[in-house]
């Protein structure tokens, strides 16, 4: 028997925006607060943004905890197994377990980022590049064009290998709460042979955010208002949609029981 599924993206898709709503009607107070809380970082400075960091990781743990507990679940009596509050307002050791998943994940991608990056200056080096060319921008003495060819295969390939690695970490949260611990690196186990599907997913369902990079960069979105579109977007539109396809592609993929068994 093979100890992982391959994602069906339609089904995993579908399920994310049929359980948007359902997301904003169990953890619209979660939502509001992290809003709320995200909304004054844009007024945080100094001194104050020292005071104001531990509530906002704890209001985008309050809703990612209220999220995924959604996500991975079939109906409200499950979900509320889990943990969920009233409104989604809830904060207890699984919000505290996801913090310890996305340390753990993050430790193990700066320690990855490190290496590609001590590879590429490597391999740069190597290659004995015109440096003073380089610092004149003057692209065409730089060196011959099959190394610069060659060089930026390799890049593609080091920046490739990054990104299988953060997709495939992607499932950690649902992981984490769907197994009753705290699941990091693991969550590679559970994401494998489907990484297209999950890459796919992810950009489809990240469209909101692509859509207000444009409109920053496009200068329609800037100072207190912009920030706050940012949040509102994010907190009540991106996040649900993210977590519940997320919850869903988890659900797809899961083979781990509470036995430690696999299962159809």
């Amino acid at each position: 028997m093979s100890s992982h599924r391959y994602l069906r993206l339609g089904q995993a898709l579908s399920a994310a925006f049929a359980g948007l709503p359902r997301a904003w009607k169990r953890a619209w107070g979660a939502i509001l607060v992290c809003a709320v809380v995200w909304s004054s970082a844009y007024l945080a400075l100094g001194a104050v943004s020292v005071i104001w960091a531990p509530f906002g990781l704890a209001g985008s743990l309050v809703l990612i905890g209220a999220l995924t507990r959604i996500a991975v679940s079939d109906d409200v009596t499950s979900a509320k197994r889990l943990g969920l509050g009233r409104a989604g307002l809830q904060f207890g050791l699984p919000e505290l377990r996801l913090l310890g998943a996305a340390l753990l994940c993050a430790v193990f991608m700066a320690m990855i980022l490190s290496v590609v990056a001590l590879l590429l200056l490597a391999v740069f080096g190597m290659a004995g590049l015109d440096a003073e060319a380089i610092n004149q921008r003057n692209w065409a003495v730089v060196g011959p064009v099959w190394k610069l060819s060659l060089l930026a295969v390799v890049t593609v390939f080091a920046f490739y290998g990054v990104l299988v690695m953060v997709v495939r970490l992607s499932l950690f949260a649902p992981a984490t709460l769907g197994r009753g611990h705290m699941v990091s690196l693991n969550s590679m186990g559970i994401a494998q042979g489907s990484f297209w599907p999950l890459l796919g997913g992810l950009l489809v369902v990240g469209l909101p955010k692509f859509v207000l990079l444009v409109l920053t960069g496009g200068g329609l979105l800037s100072g207190l208002l912009g920030w706050t579109v940012w949040v509102v977007v994010l907190s009540g539109l991106e996040a649900p949609l993210t977590m519940a396809f997320l919850g869903a592609a988890y659900r797809q993929l899961e083979y781990w029981t509470p036995q430690g068994a696999t299962h159809d």
